[in-house]
Parts: C-alpha cells; sequence; structure tokens
C-alpha cells in the first residue's frame, strides 16, 4: 500500500471512531478493538451531547457514508425536499442512486472511494456509454457495467470472482446483479429501509432545517 493510501486509510478509521461507524472494511477490525472516540480523552467521553451535535453527527455519518462535500449533500438535500413524500427517505434514496453508490452495492469495488475511483477512472458505463461523474443519477431501467477494456483489469477480476462480498452488505432487492459480467441493473428505485446505510434520517433532515 502506498503511503498516500496508508494515511487515507488512517483517516479513514479515525473518521469512524468519531462517528460511531466503521465506514472501510478496514476500521471494522480497528472499531473491534477500540470502539470509542479517538484521542486523549476518546475511552472516558460520556458528557451528553446538545441537540445540534446529535444531529450535526447523524448528518455527518450520512455523508461519510458516501464519501460527499457539504456542498453536494445539500444540493440533493434541496432536491429531496422538492419532492413528495418523507424529504429524509427521499434524499437517501436520491443518494443511493449516485452512479458510484451502486458500483459499490453491486460488489464492483471494496469501499466508496474506490467505487468513485472506477467512475472517475472511466471504467464504467452506463446503458453503453462512459460516465466518469461519481455523481450521475442512474435511473430505474438503466444498467451499469464495467467496461470490456476494464473488465481484465486485476482489481475487477478480483470483484468478479466475489471477493468483495465478504465485507458487504446483502445485495438489496432494487439492483439485478450478475458479478461475474460485472454488470447491475438498478431495478426500480430504491426504497430507504432497504438501503444498507446507518442513519436516522429525521435528525438529518432536522439539521438542515434549523
Amino acid at each position: 500500500m502506498s503511503k498516500n493510501n496508508q494515511a487515507r486509510s488512517r483517516r479513514q478509521v479515525r473518521l469512524s471512531r468519531a462517528l460511531g461507524i466503521a465506514l472501510t472494511p478496514k476500521a471494522v477490525k480497528h472499531f473491534e478493538k477500540r470502539p470509542y472516540p479517538p484521542g486523549e480523552h476518546g475511552r472516558a467521553r460520556r458528557r451528553t451531547e446538545s441537540d445540534y451535535a446529535v444531529r450535526l453527527k447523524e448528518k455527518q455519518r450520512l455523508r461519510a457514508q458516501y464519501g460527499l462535500r457539504e456542498a453536494q449533500m445539500t444540493r440533493v438535500f434541496e432536491e429531496a425536499r422538492k419532492e413528495s413524500g418523507l424529504t429524509g427517505e427521499s434524499l437517501v434514496e436520491l443518494l443511493e442512486m449516485r452512479l458510484d453508490a451502486l458500483v459499490l452495492r453491486a460488489g464492483f469495488a471494496r469501499t466508496i472511494a474506490q467505487a468513485r475511483q472506477a467512475v472517475v477512472h472511466r471504467h464504467i458505463l452506463v446503458d453503453g456509454k462512459l460516465v466518469d461523474r461519481p455523481s450521475f443519477r442512474v435511473k430505474p431501467g438503466q444498467v451499469v457495467q464495467v467496461k470490456p477494456k476494464s473488465q481484465t483489469m486485476t482489481p475487477f477480476q478480483i470483484a468478479a470472482a466475489g471477493a468483495h462480498r465478504d465485507v458487504l452488505p446483502d445485495v438489496p432487492g432494487y439492483l439485478d446483479v450478475a458479478l461475474e459480467k460485472l454488470r447491475v441493473q438498478l431495478v426500480r428505485r430504491p426504497k430507504r429501509d432497504e438501503v444498507p446505510v446507518t442513519c436516522d434520517v429525521q435528525l438529518v433532515v432536522e439539521y438542515y432545517s434549523r
């Protein structure tokens, strides 16, 4: 592992402990050993958090699970507010239809960062057309696939063999995955209760509505 990757991994472990949720497979192991916040006083930290702090932390947890910047998160929230139905549920459903999120859920990558990298490095097709924007919104019925030339690369060969399935949640019902072909179809819009993210969406809505 390169020094940059090692530093990134350490940051993800530290962030995981701060937010109380494992964001990467490596963080899971560290979390099991030290399930308390980082820092000198992490083990002893027991103070009651303010309502604002609780809402902020929940928003940060959701953001971290999708690896988003604040501006990106805010844009999707504003879009979710305009939809009919519950804003919090719409927020998660819209986030889940991002191209990088579906690449991860399908098992083509091990972490959201790897999924984003696969998209940015131009390895991913949507309905046969190259898409290099992780934020691209996949529509129900569309097919996402690793492009044929990239399928011979070692990381994707490993993915096609199912090597990431041990650290990923079960494939949700809104996806039809042919892992050996590195192909996935979004068969319908996700429902919040199916999306494998840890979040109290009402607290996130309250944070942005303050």
